[in-house]
């Protein structure tokens, strides 16, 4: 299968691809490695996956927010498959910088569906995330539950690339899944996230920010995990039966939380870390900030009876895998 992969660059996109090669296929990366966190992750990841698929992977910088040039510059590339990951993300971020979020994830998410429409593309698969839920009080997290009160324009925007997405499916039957990922972590993972951002600060012996004192849940999903996801609903296109899918629609279009099913402690999580970096974090209890969620827990039943999708990395053994790779890679 030839697959195109944008955000190649960023952490899932780069698990995804490293997965894709290893199983024989093709992939055709874009990103527009952008600095909202240092470029030299992404050009090492890049790195990585060149090296891992020699001649069956190629990379183009390419911000797909400009639709002229997305068009120009794959206009030779042969592709059956996209999974577009790229996009512009964190959530306090959204509050500072909104127009970053407008210009790639709206316009970008469009010019990706009018790409896989032209291209007569099999199959699209697109990030969510679990912050489409807002401040939802009912838990777990289920895809049928409503998702119309974000409390962040990131969470927003995601939203709306659920909505336009379902367009698409009607007019052109564009087959489509949507993955509302639940806070990823692990190897290659990203500095502007907490597991970094903690384990940095620990081995530094510098004061860790803990929002709303502690008081934090997150259902954190091991990047392996979340790439077993990813790769089953690439497999299983939704059909175009009219039945109902995951999420409601009738049409080829499909709605799956991929996370670990579990909600876990943000103080459990910290003693984990400690355990792992063999020190004591320093904590600096703060407030909730705003756009946070007090609680995401992730209702995996659907993509579990639909493709068999099944977590098997404890946050017992992912953070200290995480912990390892960190340690080695700043070396």
């Amino acid at each position: 299968m030839r697959v195109l992969v944008t955000g190649a660059a960023g952490f899932i996109g780069h698990a995804l691809s490293r997965r894709l090669l290893a199983r024989g296929d093709v992939v055709i990366g874009i990103d527009n490695v952008n600095d909202y966190y240092q470029v030299s992750l992404k050009h090492a990841r890049i790195a990585d996956l060149q090296a891992a698929g020699g001649n069956r992977f190629t990379f183009t910088k390419l911000d797909f927010a400009e639709m002229a040039l997305l068009d120009s510059e794959l206009q030779g590339a042969q592709f059956d498959r996209i999974v577009h990951l790229g996009a512009q993300a964190g959530v306090r971020y959204s509050i500072e910088n909104p127009h970053a979020y407008v210009q790639s994830n709206l316009a970008g998410h469009v010019n990706m569906l009018e790409l896989a429409r032209h291209r007569e593309v099999e199959h699209m698969v697109y990030a969510s995330s679990s912050s489409v839920y807002g401040g939802n009080a009912k838990l777990p997290f289920s895809v049928e539950d409503r998702a119309d009160h974000p409390v962040s324009l990131y969470a927003a925007t995601k939203r709306a690339d659920e909505l336009m997405s379902e367009t698409y499916a009607h007019l052109y039957r564009l087959a489509l899944t949507g993955l509302r990922f639940f806070t990823v972590y692990g190897p290659w993972g990203r500095p502007d996230m907490m597991m970094w951002k903690f384990t940095d600060a620990i081995l530094k012996g510098k004061p860790i920010p803990v929002f709303n004192h502690g008081d934090m849940y997150r259902d954190f999903t091991y990047i392996d995990d979340i790439i077993s996801g990813v790769l089953a609903c690439l497999d299983n296109p939704p059909a175009d039966d009219g039945q109902t899918k995951a999420g409601g629609s009738t049409k080829p279009h499909t709605l799956y939380n991929i996370g670990n099913n579990r909600s876990e402690h943000l103080l459990k999580v910290i003693g984990l870390l400690e355990d792992a970096c063999g020190m004591k974090a320093q904590l600096d209890m703060l407030p909730m900030q705003p756009g946070d969620v007090h609680k995401t827990f992730a209702d995996i039943e659907a993509i579990s009876r639909d493709l068999g999708y099944r977590p098997t990395t404890s946050i017992e053994e992912g953070v200290p895998l995480f912990v390892e790779w960190f340690r080695r890679y700043n070396a």
